[in-house]
């Protein structure tokens, strides 16, 4: 199958909450399409306001699959967390083209508030 997408995403405005006043927590998630033959090396590089950018967290989209990357799950090579309560942006890179695809579930208020956009595709 053709490979559909782009190797290079931008997602500007990312944010883990720690407060929940519901039964789940927070999260965001980075949904990934492939409909390539090749399996996605995915490489996540997060930028900061107030600290230096940190390029050690990454993950994995199967060939003709998607992938769902729970930011709140995921952990780079020394078990590090990514940072809660702090504003932050993701550059997402691949081996092969992908489509990427943001959603955060706040769970900060009684009322919950579910976001979700396409991320900025940039040309290879």
């Amino acid at each position: 199958m053709k490979a559909y997408g782009r190797k290079t995403w931008l997602i500007p405005d990312t944010f883990l909450n720690s407060v929940s006043k519901n039964p789940g927590i927070s999260h965001e998630a980075i949904c990934v399409i492939n409909t390539s033959d090749v399996d996605a090396e995915i490489k996540l590089t997060l930028f900061f306001e107030d600290r230096d950018a940190r390029c050690d967290f990454s993950s994995q989209c199967p060939a003709m699959r998607t992938h769902h990357i729970r930011m709140d799950k995921l952990r780079n090579a020394n078990g590090e967390p990514i940072p809660r309560d702090t504003p932050y942006a993701v550059l997402v890179e691949s081996n092969t083209p992908i489509v990427v695809q943001y959603s955060r579930l706040d769970t900060s208020a009684p009322e919950m508030a579910l976001m979700t956009t396409i991320a900025y595709p940039v040309e290879d």
